[in-house]
């Protein structure tokens, strides 16, 4: 049963590879940054299903997200997801907590990840990326291990998302694309699929309503998305998945996450909304 979750999987939905392009340099993504808001989200977790192999009878948690920042200042994101784990043998609680930094202009990202079993440190990811010449992604790690990499072109997590924004808006249904977001060992590009619905209005049996605040009665978007390890060849099974309702400022909100032993939803329980910081000359 793994007790280490992939984190950044969720926040960077909260969030194809273009190369040499940054996401900045398209008109419609630069008009989608600027439409980012600012907020911080609370999420109740609660255990949907679970099959024999896992050895988990039991699962629910908390995860609180929280982005902050500009497309003239670049966007940090606070990340943290707490579950309890019950199984026959014992019962666990696991802590994931991220925080990341990425410049959209200078095509940098920064990021720490660390995980925590029973208040104990277990494990440490730390490290930078930047754009490299060509489109690849070169990363400089810190922890687990002192090491440079370069990888394959792939988007930053903000990026993912401005993308998947744009699509979209732009009616793309369906698309594959690339990320890296420092996650697992902060040492590969994974590949993502996406399917996106047509734009919907709330309905009133939208139980999430009442936490929506501002968003009560803003449309959205259904999303899947299903990431894949491309360094498993031949592997046509996703690492996870993760379907959610996406708003047009960033907001994502009725996740469900498919680990495939397990599965695990996401309620909306609180979201504010802070103020857009003014980018100017």
């Amino acid at each position: 049963m793994p007790l280490r979750f992939r984190a950044q999987c969720a926040a960077s939905l909260m969030l194809p590879a273009l190369g040499m392009l940054g996401a900045i340099e398209s008109p419609a993504a630069a008009a989608s940054a600027s439409a980012l808001v600012p907020h911080r989200a609370v999420y109740d977790l609660k255990l949907e299903e679970t099959q024999e192999r896992s050895g988990i009878s039991g699962m629910y948690g908390r995860m609180v997200y929280e982005m902050k920042g500009s497309p003239c200042d670049g966007f940090s994101v606070s990340f943290r997801f707490v579950t309890r784990v019950d199984t026959e043998e014992f019962s666990r609680v696991t802590d994931q907590q991220t925080t990341t930094y990425e410049n959209l202009e200078e095509e940098t990202f920064r990021f720490v990840t660390r995980s925590f079993v029973d208040d104990s440190l277990d494990d440490e990811t730390s490290g930078s990326a930047r754009r490299g010449d060509g489109g690849g992604i070169d990363v400089t790690l810190n922890e687990p291990e002192e090491r440079s990499l370069s990888l394959n072109a792939g988007k930053f997590p903000t990026e993912h998302m401005l993308e998947l924004i744009t699509r979209a808006e732009e009616g793309d249904r369906f698309y594959q694309s690339h990320i890296y977001d420092g996650s697992e060992d902060g040492d590969r590009v994974m590949l993502t699929t996406t399917v996106v619905g047509d734009r919907e209005e709330p309905s009133t049996g939208d139980t999430e309503l009442s936490e929506a605040g501002d968003l009560e009665d803003a449309a959205y978007w259904p999303v899947s998305m299903a990431y894949f390890n491309e360094q498993d060849r031949g592997d046509e099974t996703p690492d996870y998945q993760i379907s959610f309702k996406l708003h047009d400022n960033g907001v994502t909100r009725d996740l469900v996450m498919d680990y495939g032993d397990f599965v695990l939803s996401g309620k909306l329980q609180s979201l504010e909304l802070f103020e857009r910081a003014d980018c100017t000359e």
